[in-house]
């Protein structure tokens, strides 16, 4: 029997579902994907909730983590902002124009280079960024929460692995790329 109109199916029902219009296909593999999936929906549902409580999107929080990241003194060029995130610097710059009018970075000239502007993070944005972490872990400090350390580090291991395999197979796909828009 269907699931309701307004209830998605089970993991299992979906990859039954698909067994059998698809004879050849391997459930196990299936449930894994299909499961990576789910999550990272769910997950990134939450991270966007705890975002907007925060009065920050997914745009703002992409580049505080970028410059974080980047380490002491936490700035970058906004090319290299935009090159990581996969953005066009006209996209890039308007995502900056919005966050300096936010007071969580700084645009200033670059003094080894005054042709170009170097972005930095400000004790707002720093302290924003601090906020979204502390949720950020407890949320995930729940979700792994059935899971022994020793499960916790194999499946670090395992996702390690995919990822690894994903990134050698496709090493232009770690931001938005137009073919995908």
């Amino acid at each position: 029997m269907p699931p309701a109109p307004d209830q998605h199916p089970s993991l299992d029902e979906q990859v039954a579902i698909y067994q059998r219009e698809y004879r050849d296909l391997d459930p196990q593999v299936e449930k894994v994907v299909n499961a990576l999936s789910r999550l990272d929906r769910r997950m990134n549902v939450a991270y966007g909730r705890q975002l907007v409580t925060l009065g920050l999107g997914h745009a703002e929080w992409e580049v505080l983590k970028e410059l974080v990241m980047a380490g002491d003194p936490y700035q970058l060029w906004p090319g290299t902002i935009a090159k990581r995130l996969g953005l066009t610097p006209a996209a890039m710059t308007h995502r900056i124009d919005r966050m300096l009018a936010q007071g969580l970075v700084t645009r200033e000239r670059d003094p080894h280079n005054r042709v170009r502007v170097i972005i930095g993070i400000t004790d707002e944005g720093r302290e924003k960024w601090l906020q979204v972490m502390r949720r950020a872990s407890v949320f995930e400090e729940a979700l792994l929460q059935d899971l022994t350390s020793v499960e916790r580090a194999l499946l670090g291991e395992l996702l390690t692995r995919l990822l690894r395999r994903v990134e050698h197979a496709q090493p232009d796909a770690g931001g938005r790329l137009t073919d995908l828009d």
